[in-house]
């Protein structure tokens, strides 16, 4: 697979991310921890990194403790109440990273222009060894599935930062 161009968000001096899945408990705030965690250094772009769902199932509540167990014990440190995803944070956002298809299309669903278009992304399609763009969803499922959501996670960011810092 081959990254996406960003150029046109280079020479910014901030950037909003904004990652989703479906319930915003497991698989966009642990991309939201271990994304705010690795740019927290960075002089240019700053960037500001949120999540959200496309269901409003757990709005308010934390994240799912499974989760956040896999990322801190990996050693990223962040807070976390879940949120739902609509069409003023798609317009607030430079950049909407989604983890699978069905929160594709649901974010796709808000698009009014080809700009607003033009931000969503896979959050693995910045993962050049990546052999799908889905991340898939480990809830309620054993913490290896989570493991496994973390290790896609942190090589999709990786890639993601490099092309954002290029």
């Amino acid at each position: 697979m081959s990254i996406p161009d960003l150029s046109l968000l280079r020479g910014r001096d901030h950037l909003l991310v904004t990652m989703v899945c479906f319930g915003n408990i497991c698989r966009s705030p642990m991309a939201a921890a271990v994304l705010d965690n690795k740019v927290a250094q960075l002089d240019r772009p700053k960037i500001t990194v949120d999540s959200a769902g496309t269901s409003n199932w757990y709005v308010g509540k934390g994240p799912n403790p499974p989760s956040k167990r896999i990322w801190e014990r990996a050693g990223y440190n962040y807070e976390h109440i879940a949120s739902h995803f609509d069409y003023s944070r798609l317009v607030a956002a430079d950049l909407v990273l989604v983890m699978d298809n069905h929160n594709h299309q649901v974010v796709s669903s808000y698009v009014t222009s080809p700009d607003e278009a033009a931000k969503i992304f896979y959050l693995r399609q910045f993962d050049p060894s990546a052999d799908s763009f889905e991340v898939p969803d480990p809830y309620q499922k054993a913490d290896a599935a989570f493991e496994l959501v973390l290790e896609m996670v942190e090589r999709a960011t990786d890639g993601l930062i490099a092309e954002l810092t290029r």
